[in-house]
């Protein structure tokens, strides 16, 4: 490990400024990294056993009540949307679609939140690599005019630069860019799960209006009062729509 730091040490004075500045990227990053893949896991669900749960309550028990306690049963986005919908229960299809629009919105912002810094130092590591590349062949030749092909040390420094740069940016760049692609596949995951509730839940929701079952019935109205109650007294402000996720 001191051979390692050592060596790393070494690289960083060779490389230039850029280099620290590809090793802060390199931290935020890190950082990113850890706190999406935190947050991602506390967004997952059982899809598929969550939605039988809120099929039954719907079809079977005929009662939104029933459904909007499975959604604070569980955490992230599908249950948020899903309970924001559940809520509308009565309401124009035009309206209900709307809520559930507006939900997934800011459900979607949360999801994506942070991912732009990954994206930015994906693209912006090779280019400071670049740089330092440049500015490494620009003391090399600096070198060799000064004092020609007599110290071949000095013009070997500039291009130790240039090549430390080069590789440094890369290896901030690739990990980080692979981290952001599997980020954006489980949001495009989560995307569809949302869809799927969605479309469920509408069916559901126009099976019930068939069989002739009110708001009252189903219990919308006092989950709406309870819902709108829960908000005003929690203290934690995480989600208009739903539990937290």
């Amino acid at each position: 490990m001191e051979n390692f730091t050592g060596t790393l040490m070494e690289y960083m004075v060779q490389g230039g400024l850029v280099m620290w500045f590809l090793l802060a990227m390199s931290i935020i990053a890190l950082a990113v990294i850890f706190e999406r893949l935190w947050a991602l896991s506390q967004a997952k669900i059982n899809v598929n056993e969550f939605l039988t749960k809120i099929r039954k309550a719907l079809i079977v028990n005929k009662s939104i009540r029933d459904a909007i306690k499975v959604c604070e049963q569980y955490r992230g986005p599908v249950a948020s949307i899903m309970k924001a919908g559940l809520l509308k229960y009565g309401q124009t299809k035009e309206d209900i679609e709307k809520t559930i629009e507006t939900a997934a919105l800011y459900e979607m912002g949360r999801l994506e939140k942070r991912l732009v810094i990954l994206s930015s130092i994906a693209n912006v590591a090779p280019l400071l690599g670049f740089l330092g590349t440049v500015t490494g062949m620009i003391k090399s030749f600096k070198a060799l005019a000064e004092v020609g092909l007599t110290d071949p040390g000095a013009v070997a420094s500039g291009i130790s630069e240039a090549l430390l740069t080069t590789a440094g940016g890369l290896f901030v760049a690739i990990p980080v860019q692979l981290a952001y692609n599997y980020f954006t596949s489980r949001i495009n995951s989560s995307v569809r799960d949302i869809e799927t509730s969605t479309n469920m839940l509408l069916e559901s929701f126009g099976e019930m209006q068939r069989d002739g079952v009110t708001p009252d019935q189903a219990g919308v109205t006092a989950a709406a009062s309870a819902s709108r109650l829960a908000g005003r007294t929690s203290s934690s402000g995480s989600s208009p729509t739903g539990p937290k996720g």
